[in-house]
């Protein structure tokens, strides 16, 4: 019972020394600390992802370039995260932060309209991995009128499909255009 009082009063006084050198302490040195933190839970979010995704989805039947997209979608949106809690953090007012939000809800909203924004890549971008049969190492052909060409599928980006030709050669494309164009995916022998 008297341990119990005893190690009450300790927390007692460690929690009043904590409080009175946040007192001390000046709000940019408060706001240094509070960046840290973010960016350090931003940096340790980034590793787990990669792990837990790639481990849980790894029995699933999705094949690994598909994971590999889920992944960059998960780090785009903790990193859009992060950015709005720094900015939070270093003095926008909550108008200002849904005055951003809102703009970038409505660039996106632009992006499925415009067609040849960069926006409208990345917008494809998921189009083309939700609903689109094409993956990384696939053989494809472009059924274009002017410039037929075929390719093996190296990379899949936000902004461009990567295709590696016969010669060697790598072609990008945006992916805006490979869904608007008709797209044959060559049978593997």
């Amino acid at each position: 019972m008297v341990f119990c009082r005893k190690n009450d009063r300790n927390i007692a006084r460690l929690t009043f020394y904590i409080l009175k050198s946040f007192e001390i302490m000046n709000t940019q040195q408060i706001q240094i600390i509070e960046t840290t933190i973010v960016i350090c839970v931003y940096i340790l979010l980034y590793f787990i992802t990669n792990i837990v995704i790639n481990n849980t989805l790894k029995n699933t039947q999705l094949q690994r370039p598909r994971r590999k997209i889920i992944v960059k979608a998960i780090h785009l949106f903790t990193t859009i995260g992060s950015v709005v809690l720094l900015a939070a953090i270093w003095g926008l007012n909550q108008n200002e932060i849904a005055v951003y939000a809102g703009t970038i809800l409505t660039a996106l909203g632009i992006a499925f309209v415009a067609q040849w924004s960069l926006l409208s890549n990345i917008t494809s971008s998921i189009i083309l991995f939700f609903n689109h049969p094409l993956k990384i190492g696939d053989r494809i052909k472009i059924l274009d009128k002017d410039h037929p060409f075929e390719g093996e599928v190296s990379d899949l980006t936000y902004f461009y499909v990567h295709l590696v030709t016969t010669d060697g050669d790598i072609i990008t494309i945006p992916n805006s255009i490979l869904l608007h164009t008709p797209v044959s995916v060559l049978v593997k022998k």
